[in-house]
């Protein structure tokens, strides 16, 4: 079975989302994996953080004599275990999560919520819940009771 590291693309039209693969040289292109190996996402903003490769994996197909398509021999060569472009993808990956953790919007803004002042007025409304499930559940048998009761009432009327 001769190998392949080549990219799977997922996502939806326009949404384009590969994951690096090694495969059957003989599936086709989406189809089944041996390993997912890593990812690439063209559409990140940051050119250096859109690749995200599991070095040592790659290493190892690569010494066991899988073959890279071009696209994934150009990956490999920049974002793999000894690549080129190591130091800008860490600054990079850095940039994009510092963006991405941007502070609350709610502690930059003043919060005003919008119920009205006079609050006092939930305490009792409060209070005067907690008695109604008490009664709730005295008034269900009460409830259950007439039904009962209507149904005898109901068959002597059929039989006169």
């Amino acid at each position: 079975m001769a190998v392949r590291i080549r990219l799977k693309k997922l996502g939806r039209r326009h949404r384009p989302f590969y994951r690096l693969c090694a495969m059957d040289g003989r599936a086709p292109r989406d189809g089944r994996v041996l390993e997912e190996l890593g990812t690439y996402d063209p559409l990140v903003k940051e050119t250096d953080a859109r690749a995200v490769l599991n070095g040592e994996r790659i290493a190892y197909w690569l010494g066991v004599g899988a073959q890279p398509s071009e696209k994934a021999a150009v990956l490999i060569k920049k974002y793999g275990q000894d690549g080129t472009h190591l130091d800008k993808q860490k600054a990079a990956l850095e940039r994009l999560a510092v963006t991405q953790r941007r502070p609350d919007i709610l502690e930059a803004v003043e919060f005003k919520p919008m119920v009205k002042k006079e609050e006092p007025a939930e305490e009792p409304a409060a209070e005067a819940e907690a008695p109604a499930p008490a009664e709730a559940p005295a008034e269900e048998p009460a409830a259950e009771a007439p039904a009962e009761e209507a149904a005898p009432e109901a068959e002597e009327e059929k039989s006169e």
